[in-house]
């Protein structure tokens, strides 16, 4: 017998520029991240820097869950944003932020119908990219019917190039109606991680989401392609705990270290983010008092005892810190898309990571929980809302890079037993709040209730057709949407019924029988006693 050890196989360490020489022309590239959390940000500047110096690699089709890069210095999905370089994108969300800052060049191409651009729901590219690993046929779903998503409106597209290029079907089976996506096969992944030991397992520590690198990581293996891990840093095989490694080295093509990488956007590192510290509940700061302070509140009382509750961007991203103020703390379990659970969900720069996580899952499965319906309430905002009770958050023309795209609401929405949006009713109305009473001393010159959307992101239709709970929670007014439209339930103390809600609106409102004021203890810069109703038996 041989007394020879036989060496281990040991992954490649390359340069961000060796590894952006593997992508071929043409091949189609799948990216995780989630705007600055977790985007392997060196690789696609790499990409972009090689096609600048040598005009290669073309005609790539990114497909992106959620967006890749931010407007804040993590430029993402920008780096390669080049004609001739991208020739297709598919993304669940896209960098947004200011109309104040510049367009990003990825909203420069899709505005300028220079290259095929879909918004597809982050939970169903997560379902491609795992159909595909499968080497299933596609995807199979009943999300987004009635939404931008179905061909009978948009399909997806965001331009006149991808309305004539269609990515998704309406087809029939099994006695009912359903969405198909075909599959689209990754020949190359690029995910992120913390660490890689030698042998290319990558761990996850510092990381405040797993997001969907495993899954994007099998589709490009298990159809032959190429996966790209970038991380931080570097160690000895056999130093990870198995249980910190989240992609294993077996699916590890090469490795790329930027010590450099941020943790998410203007966040170089928070220990917090990862679950390595928590943060004291008195740590986190609670919103000024004014009117969003005033939704948020009243979008708090929508809360029932032992919610598990997904929050998204905007005026009910506050409403943790509501129940932080409110000492309620811990009465409901907050679950965001990018796959914390529990804790205190981060604002502004951080949002879409939590502080003091219970548990942190990949997003693939966090989204089949959403699109499931196996948790109890939404808590999201809006543009604008028709009289059919359809929420536009999705699309705004005028000033398009303002909104990211749909990223996970419509998976979120399409089975949520309840939904709270939250929001102005007018868009730059001049508001005062004091004496427990709103004052509304200049209205608005952009209405929010409108006939139609400009984009169906949430379907009021087929929500009555579901038996799901809508209410709208307005600085000015509360609205359920009911078998006949939208219904005022309560209005704020100060505010004339007939002048500033139902003449503001472009739409009929019906007036409930029993229409009620909103508490005056929400028009108040004091706690306003928030209790949590016990969940229905």
């Amino acid at each position: 017998m041989s007394s020879r050890i036989r060496a281990e196989p040991m992954v490649e360490i390359v340069s961000a520029d060796r590894a952006a020489e593997l992508i071929p022309d043409g091949a189609v590239v799948t990216v995780s991240a989630s705007s600055g959390l977790g985007c392997p940000d060196r690789v696609l500047r790499a990409i972009g820097e090689r096609f600048d110096a040598t005009g290669a690699p073309r005609g790539l089709t990114t497909l992106h869950p959620i967006a890749a890069g931010d407007m804040y210095g993590i430029k993402g999905i920008d780096h390669i944003a080049k004609p001739g370089l991208l020739a297709r994108v598919i993304a669940g969300s896209y960098p947004s932020g200011p109309s104040s800052l510049p367009m990003p060049e990825i909203w420069r191409l899709i505005v300028d119908d220079a290259i095929p651009a879909y918004n597809v729901p982050s939970g169903i590219l997560y379902d491609m990219v795992r159909d595909a690993a499968a080497k299933r046929p596609g995807v199979l779903t009943q999300v987004g019917l009635d939404t931008f998503v179905d061909p009978d409106r948009q399909g997806c597209a965001m331009n006149g190039r991808a309305a004539a290029a269609p990515i998704v079907r309406k087809v029939d089976f099994d006695g009912a109606t359903w969405l198909y996506f075909p599959t689209l096969v990754p020949q190359v992944a690029i995910i992120r991680g913390t660490t890689a030991d030698e042998r290319g397992n990558i761990a996850w520590e510092h990381e405040g989401a797993y997001l969907g690198a495993l899954d994007q990581a099998l589709a490009a293996r298990n159809n032959g392609g190429i996966v790209i891990a970038q991380v931080k840093r570097l160690t000895k095989a056999g130093s990870l705990r198995p249980y910190e490694v989240h992609v294993p080295g077996v699916l590890v093509d090469v490795v790329v270290v930027d010590p450099e990488q941020w943790q998410t956007t203007q966040t170089p590192y928070d220990p917090a983010i990862s679950g390595e510290i928590r943060h004291p509940e008195a740590s986190f700061e609670v919103p000024d008092f004014g009117p969003e302070k005033v939704i948020a509140r009243r979008v708090a009382q929508e809360l029932r005892h032992g919610d598990a509750v997904n929050i998204g961007f905007g005026i009910a991203a506050n409403v943790p810190r509501i129940l932080l103020e409110e000492g309620q703390h811990g009465a409901v379990t907050w679950v965001i898309e990018q796959g914390a659970v529990g804790g205190v969900p981060l604002l502004g720069f951080e949002f879409g990571c939590a502080a003091n996580a219970e548990a942190i899952v990949p997003s693939p499965q966090q989204f089949t929980y959403f699109q499931g319906g196996g948790f109890d309430a939404s808590l999201l905002s809006f543009l604008e809302i028709d009289r059919h009770g359809s929420v536009n958050v999705s699309k705004l023309a005028a000033r398009p890079q303002v909104t990211a795209g749909a990223g996970g609401f419509v998976d979120i929405t399409a089975r949520a037993p309840r939904i709270v949006f939250a929001g102005y009713f007018t868009a730059g109305a001049r508001l005062s709040v004091a004496d427990g009473g709103l004052s509304i001393d200049a209205e608005g010159k952009v209405r929010k209730l409108v006939d139609e959307v400009e984009h169906v992101s949430f379907s009021g239709r087929r929500a009555r057709e579901q038996g799901q709970h809508v209410t709208y929670v307005t600085e000015r007014c509360v609205m359920r949407l009911g078998a006949e439209g939208l219904e005022v339930t309560e209005v704020a103390p100060g505010v004339e019924l007939e002048r500033d809600v139902l003449a503001a609106s472009d739409v009929p409102l019906r007036v409930a029988n029993d229409l009620k004021p909103m508490p005056a203890a929400l028009f108040r810069d004091a706690t306003m006693g928030l209790e949590i109703a016990e969940a229905a038996a």
